[in-house]
């Protein structure tokens, strides 16, 4: 279902000025603080009321200014799962799940999926942080939405419950058909689930497109965070070696050793490569403690205003990203269209870094 949104809205200090498409699946909305991701989710729930725009949600409209359409937030058939949980403190997770629930919705599916079955007979006092966040998606899940919303629903969590819950949202981004819009600052979070994002900036998306593409473009560096900024490459799962504890995945370019054992082998992962962690080098290396070394082109070289490069590369048919220094690549006279090699040690990829695709 395409979510189509046209929006102007002024505050004092900040106006969002909004012309974007988010079809099915998870669609991120990345930004910095203040960047109007919540108030795009308050929009598209019914909870404010632009100055400006339209809101088509399929062959519904939602809001348009023009013809003075809104359609209250009861009535648009939208689940919002909040930084918070929000839950009836009265009520038992059953009776949480169950206020919600629609004529065709499936109780047990639901509780299944979100691995919520030994929490029913408890209250929301009684439950950890990860709990209470999984139950309160159940309740929006149950209540037979067209479309999700999640408004940075990790953010309240430590690394180890947000690791815990990831999972689950991976299992709800296959389950069914209902699309997801999904706020987050954690690019983190948004390579491992997202198939579309949407990047903010005082309020303007200035760039969107398919996750592996604009994360893999080295103009969203400077956005995104040298630190934080990354490429996604597509990998099957070949080989375990459990005596070094390391898995073997195919990628387009060559085979790719990590550590872990996410998975069964024939299985597709997204692996989130950190730009900072790849090395370059033109003649392939010998004798190095690094286990992956892949070839690569490369296809563009955007310099930052310090003393960064943002080096876009062509691994097989995936694109990977690495920074390095301007002295760098001076010395190495680095230039699009060079063939060179990637390197990048087993442990830089963390384990929440492998996904189910």
């Amino acid at each position: 279902m395409t979510l189509t949104l046209t929006l102007q809205h002024r505050f004092d200090d900040f106006e969002l000025d909004l012309d974007v498409i988010a079809g099915d699946g998870v669609t991120a909305i990345f930004g910095p603080s203040g960047s109007g991701k919540t108030t795009i989710i308050r929009a598209v729930a019914g909870l404010l009321r632009p100055d400006a725009g339209r809101i088509q949600m399929g062959d519904r409209v939602l809001f348009d200014h023009n013809a003075r359409t809104h359609i209250k937030p009861s009535d648009r058939r939208i689940g919002y799962v909040f930084q918070e949980p929000r839950l009836f403190p009265h009520m038992t997770v059953s009776g949480n799940l169950t206020y919600a629930k629609g004529a065709k919705a499936s109780f047990d599916d639901v509780v299944q999926m979100l691995g919520i079955d030994q929490l029913l007979d408890r209250r929301p006092a009684n439950l950890s942080g990860g709990e209470a966040q999984r139950v309160a998606i159940g309740r929006a899940l149950l209540s037979e939405p067209d479309m999700l919303l999640m408004d940075e629903p990790l953010a309240s969590l430590d690394q180890a419950r947000k690791d815990d819950i990831l999972p689950y949202l991976e299992q709800l981004r296959d389950y069914g058909q209902v699309p997801i819009l999904y706020v987050s600052h954690d690019m983190g979070e948004v390579a491992r689930l997202a198939g579309h994002i949407i990047l903010l900036n005082r309020g303007r998306a200035v760039h969107s497109g398919p996750t592996a593409d604009v994360l893999a473009d080295p103009k969203t560096m400077a956005l995104i965070g040298p630190r934080h900024a990354g490429a996604i490459l597509t990998a099957r799962l070949v080989g375990y070696e459990p005596r070094d504890g390391l898995c073997l995945f195919e990628t387009s370019a060559g085979l790719l050793v990590l550590p872990g054992n996410p998975g069964q082998v024939g299985e597709t992962r997204r692996i989130r490569v950190l730009a900072q962690d790849i090395v370059l080098a033109k003649t392939k290396p010998t004798d190095i403690s690094a286990l992956n070394v892949l070839p690569v082109s490369i296809s563009s070289m955007t310099a930052g205003h310090g003393p960064g490069v943002a080096v876009g590369l062509v691994s097989g048919t995936d694109a990977l990203l690495a920074r390095i220094t301007k002295r760098s690549a001076q010395v190495m006279r680095l230039e699009p269209g060079q063939q060179i090699y990637a390197i990048l040690k087993a442990t830089a990829v963390a384990p929440s870094d492998i996904s189910a695709r």
